[in-house]
């Protein structure tokens, strides 16, 4: 993608191959290289996921490996996906994918809204810290294999009339993904993660950050004292309540300077700095590189705004 001669990273809309219109689909890493070999250019990502190109998917992708390892970036963090490990891609988070002729796995690709809404919610599909990384071990490995094979094997049947056969997947996926979500370990998993206190406190992050970076604000909304915030952020993230909400503001600002062709000046204003001089100090100190050197690589060529 392209907008205003500078490269950009798109968006990629889900499409199926093929008309059908199950709103999933089930592919090995294999199939998706080829894909982009026989498509390429900015048009053949339309059909997955892509490969080697930063890129934002409107949808979810569920990755595991088999064999080898696949490094995968995520939110500008990169990934190491090895055998039985379980990468998970929300929609609205920069990825890309590393080579792919380094592993063997599968790929599963579907819609925010493929769920039933009672599994959606057991899973925390809409949850925007969901886990990206996770690992199976022990008799799970298996577990989580079984179920992912029998959603390939319908995903690839034919004959079978289009509302039963999308019901099916439907169920399908939902096994997988309640498997993964209650049986394997998110890595990294700090404790304490699910305390009450912290799952609140990061909700409202999530819905004030761009315009209260205080963490006096959240203390007065939520009705804590800010030192109960920070020992919640501490024992669930192990960084205090502060550096919690800056972290959520550097990676908003990374995603819009990446993402969006808007000017440094107006990015700034979207996450509350109506001094750009105080955005530009701000980033530099939590990240190391002013925002234009960060932007750089993302969009070559372009003149610093």
């Amino acid at each position: 993608m392209v907008k205003n001669g500078h490269a950009t990273i798109p968006k990629v809309p889900f499409v199926m191959p093929r008309g059908d219109r199950t709103g999933i689909e089930v592919l090995t890493l294999a199939d998706l290289s080829e894909r982009m070999r026989r498509h390429g250019g900015p048009e053949g990502a339309r059909d997955a996921a892509g490969s080697g190109r930063a890129q934002r998917p409107e949808f979810h992708l569920l990755l595991t490996v088999d064999q080898g390892l696949l490094w995968h970036m995520v939110d500008f963090t990169d990934y190491a996906v090895t055998d039985s490990a379980w990468l998970w891609v929300r929609p609205g988070q920069v990825q890309r994918f590393g080579d792919l002729h380094a592993a063997a796995g599968t790929l599963v690709l579907f819609q925010p809204d493929f769920l039933d809404a009672a599994t959606a919610s057991e899973v925390r599909l809409d949850d925007p810290f969901g886990r990206t990384l996770w690992q199976a071990a022990g008799d799970d490995v298996a577990a989580l294999r079984r179920a992912l094979d029998h959603l390939a094997h319908e995903a690839a049947a034919d004959g079978t009339p289009p509302p039963v056969r999308n019901a099916i997947l439907q169920r399908l996926l939902g096994v997988l993904l309640l498997r993964l979500t209650h049986q394997a370990t998110p890595a990294g998993t700090p404790p304490g993660e699910g305390a009450e206190t912290f799952q609140r406190f990061r909700r409202a992050v999530e819905s004030d950050f761009a315009h209260a970076r205080d963490v006096g604000h959240y203390a007065q909304a939520l009705g804590y004292a800010p030192r109960t915030l920070t020992r919640a952020s501490l024992a669930a993230a192990g960084v205090g309540a502060k550096d919690y909400i800056d972290r959520r503001v550097i990676l908003e600002a990374k995603r819009l300077l990446a993402h969006d062709d808007a000017p440094v000046v107006s990015i700034a204003a979207r996450l509350g700095f109506p001094d750009p001089s105080n955005f530009t100090k701000y980033f530099t100190q939590r990240t190391g590189t002013t925002p234009a050197a960060f932007r750089a690589p993302y969009h070559p060529g372009r003149p610093a705004r």
